[in-house]
């Protein structure tokens, strides 16, 4: 549930939503269902509206998940642009594919299965659009890695910047204090970093947002 936003406020912007995407909606609810963490659907139209704007020729994301995001990133993407995605999770990989067989934008994925950390020294070529979304303890070395990738005046998101309101909060539960100080200090080096223009924003669970200068 997302606890950033006013119950009210948070219901009322859902009233406006129309998801008529059968494939979505199975995704939405093997999500919940199966307890895996996927992205809120405010950040996913969000990142739908920043891929439609930009047009990115290449596109990398750093958490595939069961490929909620990546499948709609790449309906977006245009011409023989296309999303590579890295995940770990030999389950979740399983499952990604299941999805991504199913979406009929296969041709516009690439899925890099293994750590992104041992992954990401070997790509060569840079990227458009670097979408961020893994594991917290491992987004600032993430996050060094991608600002080598992406192109001058690419653009970044990274995803959980409020954590569920806890970043922002002066009572953690326990089992959530080891992750929101990583994500506490990780807001810091995202948004102190010189060749970054960047702001967080308060849609979904906090979205990182920048533009390499």
């Amino acid at each position: 549930m997302n606890k950033i936003f006013n119950p009210t406020q948070l219901k009322y912007i859902s009233s406006f939503r129309k998801e008529n995407d059968d494939l979505l909606k199975e995704m939405e609810k093997f999500a919940q269902e199966n307890n895996v963490p996927i992205l809120f659907w405010q950040s996913a139209e969000f990142i739908e509206q920043i891929v439609r704007m930009i047009n990115p020729k290449r596109v990398l994301e750093l958490g595939t998940a069961i490929a909620y995001t990546t499948i709609r990133i790449a309906r977006e993407l245009k011409g023989k642009s296309q999303v590579h995605t890295i995940e770990k999770s030999t389950d979740n990989i399983a499952t990604a594919k299941r999805f991504i067989q199913k979406s009929r934008a296969g041709m516009k994925i690439k899925l890099l299965e293994g750590d992104a950390l041992n992954i990401m020294p070997q790509l060569k070529k840079k990227y458009d659009f670097i979408f961020l979304d893994s594991d917290k303890e491992d987004y600032k070395r993430l996050f060094d890695f991608s600002m080598v990738l992406l192109k001058r005046g690419g653009v970044i998101i990274v995803d959980n910047l409020l954590w569920q309101g806890f970043a922002a909060s002066g009572r953690v539960p326990q089992k959530f204090k080891e992750s929101t100080k990583h994500i506490r200090a990780f807001n810091k080096i995202f948004m102190s970093q010189p060749n970054l223009k960047a702001t967080i924003l308060p849609i979904g669970d906090g979205l990182g947002f920048g533009i390499k200068k």
